[in-house]
This record gives structure tokens, sequence and C-alpha cells, in this order.
């Protein structure tokens, strides 16, 4: 049975291995000419580390990132608000959480699934449905007929626009800057995930490797992004702690990524006949859990999982009944908490600092579980 799947992600990537593990013919296309080293971090919670566990992969990211052990909310200044000790879950699954750059995962699942798998330089441009299944259309001219497609081509899906109902993105109205600098924290932050939040505007920062943090800033806009702008970052966050002032400091501005804050509301089918949506393509969320990869990476061992006992059809709607609770009370909670954390009225922020201070441990841990727990049944 061949697989095409649209987007060399990690979405991507990660279910091409997986069906391959299975056995299964799997292509991939990419619209980039090459796979290259993008400047943004990522945290492989418990959850997807758990999936790379089972393809042989935990060593290999693991000796490639920085293991992170506990989550931590703070005010500006870094005093703490809310603690989340992670390694309880390491012991209850026998797996960490590891921060690493984007690109070096990537390129670790590219080499693991093997160039010859992957086509580069096609952007796909169109998918028409026909009665022996599908036509891609591609940017340089190149066409392709696929039999059983599978959608990790992210938030702005063609292949979700061009063969699924009408859908809609929704705009947090929320600007986020993301960048990678040389930097060695102090050891009591080396091995933890920061985010201070302020009044409309937060920064997080991470260890990713011994050498470089991972840094991420996000400042709310009225109107439209173009109020905001790269070159005044340094004075939207001039009254953080120094080291997010350094951090800022030390990353050239034409190496910092922006993008706006979009996710993708919840939508009631991931699949029509032999086609299926996955990863960002299916539920798109906004990265305040830091789970919208990880959702992608569970996404790639489950399907494969159905593909493996099923027909494509009925693989498709087993694939959405399993998961669709679980992504979509993830996209649901992490919109909610990208507003509250953005709260600017000084009673609202103190209201909020209130709570995920006096918020207990156990409750934390209580919703981290359901996250962090793999379920195929």
């Amino acid at each position: 049975m061949k697989i095409d799947i649209i987007g060399a992600g990690i979405c991507g990537l990660t279910t091409a291995i997986a069906l391959k593990e299975k056995g299964f013919d799997v292509q991939v296309f990419e619209q980039a000419k090459e796979i290259k080293p993008v400047g943004a971090g990522i945290i492989i919670a418990n959850n997807a580390m758990q999936v790379f566990e089972k393809f042989g992969l935990k060593n290999i990211i693991a000796k490639n990132g920085n293991p992170i052990s506990c989550v931590k909310i703070s005010k500006p200044n870094l005093d703490e608000i809310s603690k989340i000790n992670l390694e309880y879950f390491e012991h209850k699954f026998g797996v960490g959480n590891i921060a690493i750059s984007r690109g070096v995962l990537q390129q670790i699942l590219s080499d693991r699934l093997g160039s010859e798998s992957i086509i580069l330089d096609h952007k796909l441009n169109r998918v028409i449905k026909s009665t022996d299944g599908f036509q891609l259309d591609f940017e340089n001219g190149g066409q392709q007929k696929s039999n059983i497609l599978l959608a990790a081509d992210g938030l702005n899906s063609i292949i979700r626009k061009n063969l699924f109902q009408i859908n809609s993105l929704r705009k947090t109205n929320q600007l986020c800057w993301r960048g990678i600098t040389p930097y060695q924290l102090p050891l009591k932050l080396r091995n933890e995930l920061n985010e201070a939040w302020g009044k409309g505007d937060r920064f997080g920062f991470v260890q990713i490797s011994k050498s470089e943090v991972y840094w991420f800033a996000v400042k709310s806009f009225v109107n439209k992004r173009d109020e905001l702008s790269v070159n005044k970052i340094d004075e939207y966050f001039g009254n953080y702690h120094p080291i997010i002032k350094e951090l800022i400091s030390l990353t050239p501005k034409e190496k910092i990524h922006t993008d706006e804050l979009i996710d993708l509301k919840p939508i009631k089918n991931w699949s029509s006949g032999n086609v299926c949506l996955i990863g960002d393509a299916a539920h798109a969320t906004t990265p305040n859990m830091g789970q919208g990869a990880c959702q992608a990476i569970e996404d790639a061992y489950v399907l494969a999982e159905c593909l493996g006992k099923y027909s494509p059809e009925k693989a498709f709607r087993n694939f959405q009944k399993i998961r669709f609770q679980k992504v979509n009370q993830v996209v649901k909670t992490s919109w909610a908490l990208g507003k509250v954390a953005h709260f600017e009225n000084p009673l609202a922020v103190n209201l909020r600092n209130r709570i995920f201070r006096l918020t207990p441990e156990s409750v934390n841990r209580k919703k981290l579980d359901k996250i962090f727990n793999l379920d195929i049944n």
C-alpha cells in the first residue's frame, strides 16, 4: 500500500517513519528545496518522547538536546508565580522532556526516514479528487496520482482548503518573535522552561544545548500586526529581567522570526474517503501549552497503528475517534491560557498571579497526566 504525505515538517516526517515501521511504502512531498535549520526551538514533551522511544529515537534526541525537569511561570523580574515539577512524569513513563533545536530534530527525523522517501521542491498548488484517487498539481509543473493521501501541510493546508468543508482560522491578536542565541543560562535555570508574564506580553526561554538558548517573546496588538516592530522588541521588554534583555540584545534582528499566533477553529471531519488531515492541518493550536508538535507526533503514532489494522477509510475514522477529544481539549485550553497570560488590567493581572500561585501542584499534575498519557484504545 503506497501512501503519499504532503509536508516534511515534524508531523510529516514522524508519520512517514511510523508508517515505514509498519511496512508501508511512503513518500513525502516537501515544498522547500532543502531541509535546513530554522531559528526556533521546541520542547519535546513526555508524550512525544514516549512515541520517539518506540521508534528508537529517544537517545539521539536526548543527546542533541537538553533535559527539562521543571516548568515555571514568573513575573517579568523572574519572581516565581507557579512551578510544575516534571520528574514525576519522568519516573512514571520512563522518558523525560527534551528541549532541542527544531532544525536539529527535523534533521534527525529526515536522516532516520531516508532521503529516498523525501521529494523536495514540490510545493502543492492544488489537489483534485477523482474516481480513482487524487491528482496532485505542484508549483514546479509536476503532477502525481495518489490513492492514499495524508495532509501534513500545516495551518494553511492546501488539502484542507481544496477537499474539506469551509473552516476558519482564529487570530489571537498576538505577535510572536522567536530566536536562538549562543548563551549559557545560570545553573539553576539550565534545566527549566521559564515563561515570564507581564501585562499584555510575555517572554519564555530554555536551554536547548550546552551553548544555545531558544527564546520567544509575545505581545498583544490592537488592530493589526504592523503596530509592532521587531526593531522595538528591546523597548517592549525593557522592564523584564536582565537575562531576558540580554537574550534579546544578543540575537541579530535579522535572525528573529516573526509570526502572528493563529489557530484553527475545531473542525468536525479530518478525513474523507482515502484522504486524512493530520497535525496542524487537522487541529492547529496556539503554542501556549507547548503541545502543537507533540500532538502531531502522537497523531503519527496513532494513525500508523490504525492503518496497520484497518482499511484506510476505517483507519482514518478510528484515528479521529481516538484523537479528537484530546487534541480539541488542548486547542481549547491553549487558546484560553494565551488570553489569561495577556491580561493588561493591573487588578486582573494580580488576581491571575494569585490564582496560579495558589493552585496546588497536584491539580496541574492531574491535567498533565491526561496529556502525557498515550491512549490508542
